[in-house]
């Protein structure tokens, strides 16, 4: 796959979701190479506005050259995260959706230099914008055994994860830990013989796991899901979230569902006294998953799942 080419997962059903308005005001809030943005502006009319966002420079770079072609769109460098803050600084007090596409882009994988696999030798690096935070080594020095350990087990969903911890951390103390090539070798020696030759490498789950802590993913994710929420129009605002990791979709379900079923009364009392009223309901509560067909197609694709709510007055 080109390096500067990110094919869209369930493109077609992500912008069917999302733009029921073409006059409206929606947001892209994960730009990645465009092509999201580039399908919802195709469905918009030339009163709609479309307003991106990415914390990752190379994104924003290819985003303003959209934005010379189309005054419909324009695009800030900025995490989904500061949503509110961006809305505001552009006078939109509400809008039509927001959509979200998690998870790295394919551009960013397959740049040896970004740090996000092992596929390739690079620096430890692992930040979403390398302008903003500290790398992946510089972080590694400065953790717990017992921290390090929740962090892979929570995120990755590692179960030799406190024996990769260790072993991290002994690599790191000795000075052999710099490159994605040493995170790979350091991985894939702490799992027992018998796990290392199985369906997915063994440093998968990890390199997974401290590129959302790096990037602190699951308090962006929730920063700006609840955002989204209070800048929806109401009513008929859509969200439209794509997500390819559990812990991520678990968390936008869980978001959501505080929000359709807000009630905090105790379960014997007859009535709702607490006064609290839902503030969107489910369109897909059940995930869409990608087709055969477009797995087959993409195969990064497989584990995209997306769901669909929206605003109520």
């Amino acid at each position: 796959m080109d390096r500067d080419v990110h094919v869209p997962v369930l493109l077609d059903e992500w912008v069917d979701a999302l733009v029921l308005d073409p006059a409206g005001c929606y947001v892209d809030a994960t730009f990645g190479r465009g092509g999201h943005s580039r399908a919802i502006l195709r469905r918009l009319s030339e009163r709609g506005r479309l307003l991106a966002l990415d914390r990752d420079p190379e994104a924003c770079r290819v985003g303003l050259e959209l934005a010379k072609q189309d005054a419909r769109f324009q695009i800030r460098h900025a995490p989904f995260a500061r949503l509110d803050a961006e809305l505001d600084a552009l006078g939109w007090r509400e809008v039509s959706g927001v959509g979200f596409d998690l998870g790295v882009s394919s551009p960013q994988v397959d740049d040896a230099a970004r740090g996000f696999s092992f596929r390739r030798p690079g620096p430890l690096d692992m930040r979403m914008d390398p302008g903003a935070g500290e790398p992946l080594t510089r972080r590694l020095r400065g953790v717990s055994e017992r921290e390090l350990t929740r962090i892979i087990r929570e995120l990755g969903g590692e179960r030799f994860a406190g024996r990769i911890a260790r072993a991290i951390l002994r690599a790191v103390r000795e000075g052999r830990m710099e490159s994605t090539a040493d995170l790979e070798h350091v991985c894939f020696h702490a799992v027992p013989r018998a796990a290392r030759h199985g369906a997915i490498h063994p440093a998968t789950r990890t390199f997974q796991a401290l590129r959302m802590w790096v990037n602190d993913e699951l308090g962006q994710l929730r920063d700006g899901i609840l955002a989204a929420q209070r800048r929806l129009r109401r009513p008929g605002g859509r969200l439209v979230v794509i997500a390819f990791h559990s812990g991520e979709d678990r968390l936008v379900r869980d978001l959501v569902d505080q929000a359709v079923s807000p009630c905090v009364c105790p379960p014997q009392l007859p009535m709702c006294v607490c006064g609290r009223k839902p503030s969107m309901r489910w369109v897909r509560k059940k995930p869409l998953r990608p087709s055969e067909a477009e797995v087959m197609r993409n195969p990064r694709s497989r584990s995209a799942r997306m769901r669909v709510a929206e605003a109520v007055a």
